[in-house]
């Protein structure tokens, strides 16, 4: 028989939130002895919160079966629904809907406004918005959310709320959604959620938060998460992902150590062939490639590839560093283009991510492409109003209109994308922003400004160890940049080596851009210059003693 001073125990530790405690107390006394059905719930709930949970969807297949031979139909169907989403989490949809299609055999005969009538709606809708029905599964996520409120169920009304806003959200509607996303929160953070849902809840909201781009409630839901986990050591499966959030959050603050080890700890507690843990990875490569550590960024990007996280735009950014600029071009237009085409909760929210790394690589190789994105995406930061689409599409545009050589309304542009990245907390960003910010001033002719935005980009680019930045900055910055110009930087480059003999295809390798891109600039460096010719335009740079780097122009 099970001592009840042990149960007694078991109980408390549960109630304490000592979730490997329980655990273990509970497991002990089911050896001793059977347990009333409260307890094994209790030890299916401890099971799962401690990454246990292929015991815990054993145990609710009990209690399912236990509330059937019962006629408890409705506890029966709270089981049934624990296992639609936990195996639906799994990626176990054929059994996730057969457990669903039970429960909702066995609603029948009851009345159509039974609370468990919303449980059975949540998984169908769940996948519905998984398949691009968005606005199918909008209206079913009402039907939870109006269920969960007429009969004051916390657990129901949570789910529904934050599916209804995920469901919005793929609508582009952004503001109800986001607005429905922290209604879902608060029951969360107010500790009427049950555990499980809580943290399923807040990885959800963190997740959807940082597909739209609202970066600032990315970071607020993820402190709470934090906290909660803090509060409960012994938890697993959320904790892992709360440090893949802390680190995502982390890279962008520019805190990349912590960032690192905070990713490290999350791989560590996670398990292979998650995608959670492919975006820890990924958070990996990316700080090793922005500090220059090639190979390692390399080898990051191909294991997150292994667990499903499409490395990308890292890889290709990887390429450009590489020199292998068709490449990576080649691979951004694949991704652009696969990104109009996404269906479920990504499908339109992972294009706005797409299109400023693919200006970046497009402003090597074709400047109307790159155009073309850069538009694109100030219409979309326009549609949303989320901070930090507007500095992507401001720093996106900027750029473009500095390589067509308009460095006043460049100027306009990377100044308001410089306040929204500092605004942000995003130092990397906005000091990469205040290195374009300089090239245009000094095209302006204003160098004591140029200088100052170039000496505070280096400041920050020391200090995060981002090595390449620091030499693409001294290439920018130093001698062989020449004030008082007609031509922008990169056609000094090409001036110069145009000088030195090169043909297109050898300064094409040189500067990893196309050869119709070398043209472009050649075309340009003529007509500034009013030259007709490579030999004239030679002569211009070595009469302005740039071949060997003596002198300016």
């Amino acid at each position: 028989m099970v001592r009840p001073q042990a149960l007694d125990r078991s109980r408390e530790a549960y109630a304490r939130r000592q979730w490997r405690v329980a655990y273990e107390q509970l497991s002990a006394a089911a050896g001793e002895g059977e347990l009333g059905l409260d307890d094994l719930e209790r030890l299916a709930t401890a099971a799962y919160l401690i990454g246990n949970d292929g015991e815990a969807i054993a145990t609710w297949k009990r209690l399912h079966q236990a509330h059937v031979e019962r006629d408890n139909v409705e506890r029966a169907v709270r089981f049934g629904f624990w296992l639609g989403l936990a195996l639906l989490l799994r990626g176990e949809a054929g059994q996730s809907a057969g457990w669903i299609a039970r429960s909702q055999r066995l609603l029948e005969d009851r009345p159509v406004d039974c609370v468990e009538h919303g449980y059975v709606l949540v998984v169908p809708a769940l996948r519905a918005m998984g398949g691009g029905d968005a606005r199918g599964a909008c209206a079913t996520f009402e039907r939870v959310v109006a269920l969960g409120s007429r009969h004051g169920d916390p657990d129901l009304l949570a789910v529904g709320l934050l599916g209804r806003g995920q469901a919005l959200i793929q609508c582009d509607e952004s503001d109800a959604g986001v607005a429905s996303l922290d209604e879902a929160l608060v029951g969360v953070t107010a500790g009427e959620v049950s555990p499980i849902l809580a943290g399923i809840l807040y990885c959800a909201a963190i997740l959807t938060c940082q597909r739209v781009f609202d970066l600032r409630r990315a970071k607020e839901w993820t402190a709470a998460l934090a906290d909660w986990c803090t509060a409960q050591p012994e938890l697993v499966p959320f904790r892992g992902e709360c440090l893949v959030h802390r680190a995502e959050i982390m890279h962008m603050q520019g805190e990349w150590d912590q960032a690192l080890r905070e990713a490290e700890h999350a791989c560590a507690q996670l398990v292979d062939g998650l995608r959670i843990k492919g975006r820890a990875l990924y958070v990996m490569g990316e700080i090793h490639r922005l500090r220059g550590d090639l190979e390692r960024a390399e080898a990051l990007y191909a294991e997150a590839g292994r667990h499903g996280y499409e490395p990308q735009p890292g890889v290709s950014r990887l390429r450009v560093a590489q020199g292998q600029i068709d490449a990576a071009s080649a691979t951004m237009r694949r991704v652009l283009t696969e990104s109009g085409n996404l269906q479920g909760p990504r499908a339109g929210a992972s294009r706005p991510g797409v299109l400023g790394p693919f200006v970046e690589i497009m402003l090597a190789v074709d400047l109307e492409a790159a155009r073309a994105a850069a538009d694109e995406l100030t219409e979309l930061a326009t549609e949303r109003d989320v901070p930090a689409l507007r500095a992507a599409a401001a720093t996106a545009t900027g750029a473009v209109r500095l390589a067509a050589g308009d460095a006043n309304a460049a100027l306009a542009d990377l100044r308001d994308a410089w306040m929204a990245w500092q605004q942000l907390d995003a130092p990397y960003e906005a000091a990469r922003v205040r290195v374009s910010i300089g090239e245009a001033c000094r095209r302006l002719g204003d160098l004591d400004t140029a200088q100052l935005h170039f000496a505070a980009a280096r400041a920050v680019f020391e200090r995060l160890g981002a090595a390449p930045d620091v030499a693409r900055l001294d290439r920018i910055a130093g001698d062989a940049c020449v004030d008082g110009s007609p031509l922008t930087d990169r056609e000094v480059e090409v001036l110069v080596l145009v000088a030195e003999g090169r043909t297109n295809r050898q300064i094409a390798a040189a500067l990893a851009i196309s050869e119709h891109t070398v043209a472009r600039h050649l075309s340009n460096i003529f007509h500034k210059l009013g030259v007709g010719s490579r030999t004239a335009a030679s002569a211009y740079a070595f009469a302005r003693g740039l071949v060997g780097g003596h002198g300016s122009i």
